[in-house]
């Protein structure tokens, strides 16, 4: 080892120091997460929106500015916001040197979004061209980059009233083949609308503003009758609405300082304690009633937005919470000393909270307690007979040994295989769930036994959405299933961060696809909701000449290999797992991985999605399947 050091001629010519934002396009997914094409909500391009965004927010939220005008297009983004404007002399500082900006003083941004110097920064480093204009007393100060790379500035008069316009167009050779969705950046908007009573946000010319806060967002995303009218409390720093539909599972949106908290987070957690020991002591009181948990939480939807000062977030995107206390910060004494003034927990925060106003509220509309009642009844009710069922099946499971049977497990669970870096790995975790031995057998082999797991499902899995809750928990393939992903007790408890499912390409691969989704879907929505669930796509065709091998995953990637290898060509059309030798199949399930992520919006029916695609043969899917047939010719197509 020492000589492979002086090998390598450590000098002072390999101390590197990064100038103004070139860390940032070095190494962009510790800023703003995934890079992404814009298909998923959580992709960069839609980071780099809210950044912008956020800044006016704050601005709205500091006093000043009551509109914000946003105009996306496919590649180019620009906000104008009426709020202070960046001071003018200090235009090119505030997006381009990091560290550099005002709220790092609590005084101007008390409870903003963003606090690390970061956000323009890295919208400016990751755009192949940024402009920005800064108005103050008919002064306008401006500037433009490409890249990061500051290509002219300066100042001119303006009639324009005070405020900021930001325009940026992402980075092609980063963000690959990217564009806006305008339904993801509506879903944004409106959430802005939704915290921000008083607010107008114009987007492409449509104006959202919210009169009544988190409830209008909860009565539109609602999409089943609830059992009740939704309940709807609100004090300095927090607000949180909440109601019981019939789904399974708990859906609960989570906002900080305006920011959509969709990992969830200390908040998270204290809104569902909160709920659940206010509601449990409440009944206990009013009808002698003694209700579990995981009861009053079945079904419940609702959301909790807070207001703290310096949020801690688990990363740049501000996904999760991380938080521990609702002011954290370091204060100057009167005798000159310095000290750390810290606030409440949130969890002892939201909790008095709630004690007292859910209890107040409930007691001032009594009309809708026996409907509440009713639901967590009946939620106990089914939560014994499953119970009841899983208990005898646990006893099977035991006995047909799940761990030997149905799962090949990952290193990553087994404490003396791994290094002290352990849980470091605990976001690379995965679990192939496939079916058949011959494709859980060459997965097996191809996966990295440290942190991917394999469950093996024998045929087709109930089809639960046409089953009730009694037939799914006498189910043992999906007790094994359950057992396997760490459910039987709560969600928090999944063993792993991403759930693949891992079918082949044909007609029953497909059919047993929907029905490990259905299973999800109505069980465990929040799976979905989380973002834990995901298909894998494996390539369809291979294509190969004497001298090269390309594997391609449509018709299009076929033909541009058979172009490109001209000559000799032969082609592969793979249908099963199975088909793929283990030694292909590494490259498949590594750093070259395809995953689409099932993804379910705040606005879509779980109930309405089910029936369309697992119920009986309807009018619409016949239709639908008309329009988007394709005949197996059409599929293969092989005669180049």
């Amino acid at each position: 080892m020492a000589e492979e050091i002086k090998a390598a001629n450590y000098t002072d010519d390999n101390i590197k120091t990064l100038e103004g934002v070139e860390h940032i396009r070095l190494r962009p997914g510790m800023y703003i997460g995934t890079l992404g094409n814009g298909d998923d909500p959580a992709d960069g391009i839609y980071v780099l929106l809210k950044e912008v965004v956020d800044n006016s927010i704050d601005e709205f939220s500091a006093g000043f500015g009551k509109q914000i005008h946003i105009t996306v297009s496919e590649k180019e983004v620009s906000v104008r916001d009426f709020g202070r404007g960046i001071p003018l002399n200090s235009v090119v500082k505030a997006v381009s040197i990091l560290n550099t900006g005002g709220k790092y003083d609590s005084k101007g941004y008390k409870k903003s979004v963003g606090l690390n110097g970061v956000g323009l920064k890295a919208v400016n480093a990751l755009s192949s061209h940024f402009y920005v204009e800064a108005y103050r007393d008919g002064m306008c100060s401006y500037a433009e980059f490409s890249a990061g790379k500051l290509l002219n500035d300066g100042q001119k008069p303006t009639k324009e009233k005070n405020g900021t316009y930001v325009k940026f167009i992402p980075d092609e050779n980063l963000f690959v083949g990217y564009s806006y969705r305008l339904d993801t950046v509506e879903s944004m908007i409106k959430n802005y609308s939704y915290l921000k009573k008083g607010l107008t946000l114009n987007l492409n010319g449509t104006a959202y503003k919210s009169e009544n806060g988190l409830l209008d967002l909860i009565n539109e995303k609602l999409s089943e009758e609830p059992h009740y009218a939704p309940i709807h409390i609100a004090g300095e720093d927090i607000e949180i609405v909440i109601t019981h539909g019939n789904s399974y599972g708990e859906n609960i949106t989570s906002f900080v300082n305006g920011q959509n908290t969709r990992d969830g987070g200390t908040h998270l957690a204290a809104i569902r304690e909160a709920v659940s020991k206010t509601l449990k002591e409440f009944f206990k009181v009013w009808s002698k009633k003694d209700f579990a948990p995981e009861d009053i939480r079945q079904g419940i939807i609702g959301a909790i937005s807070i207001q703290i000062q310096e949020p801690i977030f688990a990363n740049q995107a501000k996904t999760k919470l991380g938080s521990t206390y609702m002011w954290n910060q370091e204060v100057e004494n009167e005798d000159g000393t310095r000290s750390y003034d810290i606030g409440p927990t949130i969890r002892s925060f939201v909790n008095d909270f709630v004690k007292t106003n859910l209890d107040n509220y409930l007691h001032m509309h009594k009309e809708i307690i026996p409907a509440l009642q009713d639901k967590i009844a009946s939620s106990e009710k089914e939560r014994q007979e499953i119970s009841s069922i899983q208990k005898k099946a646990k006893e099977r499971n035991k006995r047909t040994s799940v761990y030997n049977k149905k799962l090949r497990d990952c290193k990553y669970h087994y404490k003396d295989k791994l290094p002290a870096a352990k849980e470091e790995l605990r976001d690379l975790t995965s679990i192939f769930i496939t079916e058949g031995d011959s494709a859980s057998g060459t997965i097996t082999k191809a996966r990295n036994a440290e942190t991917q797991a394999v469950f093996s499902l024998r045929g087709k899995p109930l089809n639960c959405y046409k089953e009730g809750p009694k037939k799914f928990a006498e189910n043992e393939e999906l007790n094994l299933l359950i057992n396997a992903l760490g459910l039987e007790e709560d969600i928090e408890d999944l063993r792993y961060r991403r759930i693949i499912v891992a079918t082949d390409a044909d007609d029953d691969g497909m059919h047993i696809r929907m029905l490990v989704l259905t299973f999800f879907l109505k069980y465990y929505p929040d799976l979905v909701r989380r973002g834990h669930v995901y298909i894998l796509q494996t390539p369809l065709f291979r294509v190969k000449n004497k001298k090269e091998v390309l594997y391609c995953y449509n018709q299009e990637e076929r033909d541009s290999a058979v172009k490109k290898l001209k000559t000799g060509v032969e082609i592969t059309r793979f249908k099963g797992l199975g088909e793929i030798s283990w030694n292909e199949f590494t490259e498949f399930i590594g750093d070259k991985m395809r995953l689409d992520k099932v993804k379910l919006s705040d606005e879509e029916s779980i109930s309405e999605l089910l029936e369309f695609y697992m119920g009986d043969n309807t009018f619409e899917r016949q239709n639908f399947i008309r329009q988007n047939l394709r005949s197996e010719a059409e599929l293969e197509d092989v005669n180049i």
